[in-house]
């Protein structure tokens, strides 16, 4: 088998995302954006929401949220948080928490931080303090020893699903405190996945059992 080899003469030029102004009358409606409208909307957003202002979008994500959370601890400037928070908008979280250090790397969240609630825990006895007074049922996903495979787990639906940093993983106080500690069942070498991959194979498992009602094997 050979390697890919590049096209030097490939354009690099990026595809313009989005749609133009608006063409014909112009709609009527609060959550209408006249800017959008009138220049063109080049946001990464379904098409439900072309031309709407941020916070009409917000609102209406707010209106169906799901009853889970995500949490991701943050002790080394995680590159992973971004892609995260990014996934857990385009799952519709009820929300985002950070544990550890309050600032994060937003680049690969690609602004979708603006549409959900993105909240700091400085220790994880606050985060496990808030998860406990809010009645959440705290989930850590991490391949350590005694955790219980995903695929075989019933995922209730208010819970909140705690992931490590790069590396190092979850910290021991968060996996002996989770009401469960799961893994992502793998075939191949390498011993684990990233946070950001795990953190979307674990909210698409929870979508699957709340949402389309697929029940886990065992």
């Amino acid at each position: 088998m050979t390697e890919p080899v590049a096209d030097p003469g490939a354009s690099t030029e990026r595809p313009e995302v989005g749609v133009g102004p608006w063409e014909g009358p112009l709609p009527e409606g609060n959550h209408w954006d006249p800017e959008l409208l009138r220049d063109g909307d080049r946001r990464n957003v379904e098409d439900e929401f072309r031309y709407w202002r941020l916070e009409a979008i917000v609102a209406e994500l707010d209106s169906r949220r799901h009853a889970f959370h995500v949490a991701i601890e943050n002790w080394e400037h995680d590159f992973n948080i971004g892609s995260v928070v990014r996934t857990a908008n385009a799952f519709n979280a009820g929300g985002v928490h950070v544990v550890g250090r309050r600032r994060w790397n937003r680049r690969g969240a690609m602004v979708t931080d603006r549409y959900l609630s993105v909240h700091h825990h400085a220790s994880v006895a606050q985060f496990l303090d808030w998860a406990r007074g809010e009645g959440f049922t705290v989930l850590a996903v991490d391949n350590v020893e005694g955790s219980v495979p995903i695929e075989t787990f019933e995922i209730p639906e208010k819970c909140v699903l705690v992931f490590g940093q790069e590396g190092p993983g979850l910290s021991a106080e968060v996996t002996e405190h989770a009401d469960a500690v799961l893994e992502i069942s793998q075939f191949g070498s390498t011993r684990s996945i990233n946070a950001g991959a795990a953190a979307a194979v674990t909210m698409h498992a929870w979508i699957r059992r709340h949402v389309f009602g697929q029940r886990p094997t065992v």
